[in-house]
């Protein structure tokens, strides 16, 4: 493929910087929904069924857009499409703010969810191509932990607007993340475009596809499917709940919405601390870790009975998911060549997403029939582990490789 030889300090901080705002806006329309549902069960008296079909709705847009738009971004490039979903998911959360019934929040949800799910697959597969291979990793986690940040400012907003202002005005505020879309379009420059034209020779989605099943690349697919398959369904099924998890434990909606951000700022330090792992003791171990952290974590919560066991194990939950999750991030477009990589990473992204659409369903169910938060979060334990397994099992390691790309050199 070739090599192009670019400033690239400067050219990974600015890529960093531009992607990471727009993968927080993304965070920041998921994180709020969170709150929104617990604002919308009261308001609109929903039953735990209806309150788990708004997040799970939301995670079938994402696995179509995901898989949907990682394999546009590999026929028309990474730049593009990122800006295409970040404009979907913006525009349609301010449509929703003026939903006037639950079947219309939903539908639009889905619409939003195809632009959240299409574009975290392709930053971070642009992010991969674009930096130096000793960075590599570093830099792919550390545009996850925006992700953190978009969390942060959605439990801030949710917490300082929706009790006094409302869901719809939350809503609205956030669909002024579309005004970035302008700003990306001409901020992102010379290694973007470089992609671009080189996807727009090769083969066709379905061939792609086809590659991932060859041979040489046939593992890594088994064993992605199945990580983030189990990290999504446990990350939606536990993280979209946690304010009504709150609510339902006895806490007032302003508390839970308190006590949920003072979790959510854990998420940092694990996102920094899985950066600074990753090149360190490579993908594989890093993410066995975080996960083994997450999986025990989510026990600690589901048997806490009092507020300080709910608070550690929520902010242990925190630190070790969404550093589990920047981890994945990097690992994942590291397992193809270039001419399949938008395919590769954003169908494996789809078939998690479809784990979100499962989490979030299952818990409004078994709390419909009053089954216990320690079983519930048992499940997710089980999920974790499985994944685990996969990822030493099935799983190859690819620090310091040299992925197929037109890859920076400093």
């Amino acid at each position: 493929m070739g090599l192009i030889v670019v400033n690239g300090e400067q050219t990974s901080k600015r890529l960093l910087s531009s992607a990471g705002i727009a993968w927080l806006f993304d965070a920041m329309d998921v994180g709020m929904i969170s709150f929104v549902i617990a604002a919308l069960g009261k308001e609109w008296q929903l039953d735990s069924v209806s309150m788990g079909w708004i997040g799970s709705v939301g995670s079938i847009g994402m696995a179509i857009g995901a898989i949907f738009f990682g394999a546009m971004s590999d026929r028309f490039g990474r730049k593009d499409v990122l800006i295409l979903t970040l404009l979907i998911f913006s525009i349609g959360s301010g449509i929703s703010a003026f939903a006037t019934g639950y079947t219309m929040f939903i539908i639009i949800r889905f619409f939003v969810g195809t632009g959240l799910g299409g574009e975290l697959p392709v930053a971070s597969t642009l992010v991969s191509e674009s930096v130096s291979v000793a960075k590599r990793g570093r830099t792919v986690v550390l545009l996850e932990s925006f992700w953190a940040g978009g969390w942060l400012l959605a439990a801030i907003i949710s917490y300082f607007v929706i009790p006094v202002w409302g869901w719809r005005v939350a809503l609205l505020g956030a669909s002024l993340t579309a005004l970035y879309g302008i700003y990306l379009r001409y901020s992102i420059h010379d290694s973007f475009n470089e992609v671009k034209q080189n996807s727009r020779r090769h083969s066709s989605p379905i061939k792609g596809m086809a590659t991932l099943w060859q041979r040489q690349y046939a593992k890594s697919t088994i064993m992605l499917w199945i990580v983030w398959f189990m990290v999504v369904f446990s990350y939606y099924g536990m993280f979209l709940w946690l304010p009504s998890v709150m609510v339902m434990k006895g806490y007032s909606i302003v508390d839970s919405f308190g006590y949920v951000l003072i979790m959510t700022l854990a998420q940092l330090p694990g996102y920094f601390s899985a950066a600074w792992l990753i090149e360190r003791w490579g993908r594989k171990s890093v993410l066995a870790v975080f996960l083994t952290g997450t999986a025990v974590s989510a026990l600690l919560f589901g048997n806490a009975t009092g507020l300080p066991m709910l608070l550690t194990s929520g902010i242990l939950l925190s630190f070790f998911n969404l550093g589990a999750w920047g981890t994945l991030y990097a690992y994942s477009p590291e397992q193809y060549p270039m001419v399949v990589r938008g395919t590769g990473t954003g169908i494996a992204a789809g078939v998690g997403r479809l784990g979100g659409v499962i989490g979030p369903l299952m818990v409004g169910q078994l709390i419909a029939i009053h089954v216990s938060f320690t079983l519930i979060f048992t499940i997710f334990f089980v999920a974790i582990m499985v994944a685990v397994v996969a990822i030493l099992v099935l799983g190859k390691e690819t620090m310091g490789k040299v992925i197929e790309t037109k890859q920076v050199v400093e």
